[in-house]
């Protein structure tokens, strides 16, 4: 396992929420502000990473045919052990995501990981795909949230106390005047919008390097040229 090349991979190159544009709708309905789009990410990446642990795990005892059933069986256990404990424990965040909670069940990010890569890889690398896999997803949804956020509401972090408790509920940045928001942004056809803008920035990012490596490798090939 190439570490770099794993990172990459799933961070960048085939981000889940950006490039794969799997499991939009709570991306889409959850990011209308940042500590909601956190929160999402982690209960989600939790999920995705306990799910293909555990399955990595169970994989010989799994027969082929049933395995979308047992995935979902396995899926819909963790989810709802997770449930009961952020209604435990963390009860602000649990009422912000309310119906986004136990609809991680249904997220085609997690039963597509599970049948590609935790059903035939070791449980090393199943491990390691859930965590980076659901930190891309989460990063995808911070950016969303707080662009929107900014744009919609003039704050940022507005509703911190959820994920840390210790913050005082007061705690926000206002960085832009009430006047001056655009409240399209947090409605829904903002949310495609954000995430439109987003993919063209990541697209033009990667087509740059792409030039740049291609401009370098020409200019290698001439130079061996040149000395033969």
């Amino acid at each position: 396992m190439n570490i770099k090349d794993f990172l990459k991979i799933r961070l960048w190159k085939k981000n889940s929420s950006l490039v794969q544009l799997l499991g939009l709708c709570p991306v889409l309905a959850m990011t209308t502000n940042a500590i909601n789009a956190i929160g999402l990410g982690i209960t989600t990446t939790l999920v995705l990473t306990i799910t293909n642990t555990i399955i990595s795990i169970l994989k010989k005892f799994i027969p082929k045919y049933v395995r979308i059933p047992i995935y979902m069986i396995i899926i819909s256990s963790i989810v709802t052990s997770i449930e009961i404990l952020m209604h435990a424990y963390q009860f602000h965040l649990y009422q912000s995501l309310g119906i986004f909670i136990p609809l991680i069940v249904t997220n085609c990010i997690i039963l597509g990981r599970a049948d590609l890569i935790a059903y035939k890889s070791s449980i090393k690398v199943s491990f390691f795909d859930g965590i980076f896999i659901g930190l891309g997803s989460t990063f995808s949804m911070f950016i969303i949230g707080s662009i929107r956020e900014i744009l919609g509401n003039g704050t940022l972090f507005f509703g911190a106390n959820k994920i840390i408790s210790s913050i005082d509920s007061s705690f926000f940045i206002q960085l832009l005047d009430k006047d001056s928001t655009i409240i399209l942004a947090i409605l829904p056809p903002g949310g495609f919008f954000v995430l439109g803008c987003i993919i063209a920035v990541k697209n033009f990012i990667d087509l740059y390097y792409n030039k740049k490596i291609l401009l370098k490798n020409t200019k290698c090939s001439c130079l061996n040229t040149i000395k033969k």
